[in-house]
């Protein structure tokens, strides 16, 4: 299997999670020579496509069962006053873009391996029906990126179904990491383990769907 944005939080309690049930576990990092955990760090800039592009090129032949896009970033939170447009373009660019490319660059990968689930780490801020209820945050980037990335997962789970490749959409929860912060609810640990049993029993038939890691469906 391979995670984006393994380095730290919730990718890193991810990786960990899959190694320690006897996964061959690659972690994609800006920075390789820094990474402290468990599997083989391999080297992915998400904001670079010709990174994604090398890291198909230096996987091919390698048969990956299962690919989590979870590296992201939050970007400005201070609303429409705030916005800049080279912020935002980063943030759909790491959030929505390289989803996409590492899907396109990893498609053979998944071909050959067994499972064949592709997995985008979302969120429910990026939900049209359920994200911004009771929440006033002004992070326009992050929302619209999210909204962004949850199209390209019903977008490709179209066009890899005939490939028996499912693709989701995981709401991780609101997660005590650096992006969530000391106030969210939700630990690393219990939000990985939530996800993994999702994708533990996710098939071909799930494709296309958007659920939170304790299992409830999130409505788009």
């Amino acid at each position: 299997m391979l995670i984006t944005g393994a380095g730290r939080g919730l990718g890193k309690a991810l990786a960990a999670l899959y190694a320690a049930k006897g996964w061959q576990v690659l972690c994609a990092l800006r920075d390789p020579t820094h990474h402290d955990g468990p599997g083989e760090a391999v080297l992915l800039d998400v904001a670079d496509p010709a990174s994604i592009a090398a890291l198909g090129e230096n996987l091919q032949g390698v048969a990956i069962d299962l690919v989590i896009n979870n590296a992201g970033i939050r970007g400005d939170t201070g609303g429409l006053s705030t916005l800049e447009p080279e912020n935002f373009s980063e943030v759909m660019t790491v959030n929505a873009l390289a989803p996409l490319l590492i899907a396109r660059a990893l498609h053979g990968n998944l071909l050959a391996g067994k499972a064949r689930i592709l997995a985008n780490i979302s969120s429910r801020a990026g939900s049209l029906a359920e994200g911004i209820i009771d929440d006033d945050d002004g992070d326009y980037a992050y929302r619209c990126s999210k909204a962004a990335l949850n199209m390209a997962t019903v977008l490709l789970a179209r066009d890899f179904r005939r490939d028996g490749i499912a693709v989701l959409s995981l709401h991780p929860g609101w997660v005590r990491t650096d992006m969530g912060g000391d106030e969210a609810v939700v630990t690393v640990e219990d939000s990985a383990a939530g996800i993994k049993r999702i994708l533990d029993g996710a098939s071909l038939a799930d494709s296309g769907s958007f659920h939170a890691y304790d299992g409830q469906r999130v409505a788009w």
